[in-house]
């Protein structure tokens, strides 16, 4: 029953998953225009996206699912009603001056699949005050979190996470934020981690099926080095534009990658020579998807290099947590016992095989 539950939470978390919100901040002169990509039938819904990472297991669920059913048209004027309740959990200051954005469109993607996320896009404007004062943005809590990303900035435009109503560091009218070092590296860190742990199901199901072959510390270990130093190599890549796959392509190829994983645990019950040269090449595949991730976050110009070796690291610390928690839970107490592959490798196998099938499925044909 337990790993029924496991199944039918993963599934369900790939349809209804919640995502961060995409905004990108023009300041020109005296007006600021913000441009989110967001999921607007949550916010209708009334979901707190600081609290759930799944629409299914909010309260509102039920009302979330009527709004995805609902044609463009319909779910703008619902969420054109609601606007003024949203309007009001903006954080946007000049200097010590409040800025309350105005709605000047909105367009909601028609995506026919209910089953799927459906993206729409804001266009707030705001009038400045003429005393060249900085601007800092963010929104409540329970929006979720924002990517914000300043736009017409050169090279060195801020780029920033933030998480739990944080507001963003004080952004010049002209020019780019002075930030040091260390506080680009903590920020990229976090979100490297967040990827993995709770947003990065399917790479939490990859690094689980690298467990699930053998808990032991040498195959374990061998396998996540091999995994790290390829991922590592074409994130980097795809970062600075060497290697563009679609993400099309790139997507269905990691859900195949994790049923490969799967089927081999059931299959052998010990490492293979070839099994590093698979990960060595699922980790390619897998650094791809990582960098189709970090595109959309942005790097910080200035520190390019530090905000790559930051999202990095928070990536592997993400995955070490996942095979941390995987060895408290199982590994500690059942890989030495007699019936380890028959009770616990195999059915857990299996079940993450079955995930991935219906992955690769949803991403090809649906």
């Amino acid at each position: 029953m337990v790993m029924l539950l496991f199944v039918a939470m993963l599934t369900a978390a790939q349809a209804h998953e919640t995502r961060p919100a995409i905004g990108d901040l023009v300041i020109d002169n005296n007006e600021i225009t913000l441009n989110l990509d967001v999921n607007l039938e949550a916010f209708v819904a009334g979901v707190d996206l600081s609290d759930v990472e799944d629409t299914n297991l909010s309260d509102q669920a039920a009302e979330y699912d009527n709004l995805r059913a609902l044609p463009p048209g319909e779910l703008e004027q619902q969420f054109r009603t609601f606007w003024p309740q949203m309007q009001t959990g903006f954080k946007i200051m000049a200097g010590e001056t409040k800025i309350v954005p105005e709605l000047a469109e909105v367009e909601v993607t028609d995506e026919a699949n209910v089953e799927l996320l459906r993206d729409s896009k804001l266009t707030l404007r705001a009038e400045l005050p003429d005393d060249n004062t900085p601007v800092t943005v963010g929104w409540d809590q329970k929006f979720g979190q924002l990517v914000l990303r300043q736009q017409d900035a050169g090279p060195d435009a801020y780029t920033a996470f933030l998480r739990n109503g944080e507001v963003s560091a004080a952004i010049p009218r002209s020019g780019t934020v002075d930030e040091s070092t260390w506080s680009v590296f903590k920020r990229y860190v976090v979100a490297g981690f967040e990827h993995i742990l709770p947003l990065g199901l399917d790479h939490i199901l990859f690094v689980l099926g690298l467990f699930f072959l053998s808990p032991k510390l040498k195959p374990l270990l061998l396998q996540v080095t091999t995994f790290t130093l390829a991922h590592t190599l074409t994130l980097a890549l795809g970062i600075l534009g060497i290697i563009n796959i679609a993400p099309e392509i790139v997507e269905p190829l990691i859900a195949a990658s994790i049923v490969y994983v799967a089927v081999e645990n059931i299959i052998s019950s010990e490492m293979k020579p070839w099994r590093l040269i698979i990960v060595l090449l699922f980790g390619l595949l897998h650094g791809l998807g990582f960098a189709s991730v970090l595109g959309e976050f942005g790097l910080d110009g200035s520190r390019f290099v530090t905000s790559l070796i930051g999202f990095n690291i928070g990536v592997e610390l993400g995955q070490l947590t996942v095979i941390a928690l995987a060895y408290l839970a199982v590994g500690l107490w059942f890989s030495y016992r007699p019936f380890y592959r028959t009770y616990i490798s195999n059915p857990a196998s299996v079940i993450i095989g079955l995930i991935g099938a219906y992955w690769f499925i949803e991403r090809v044909f649906l």
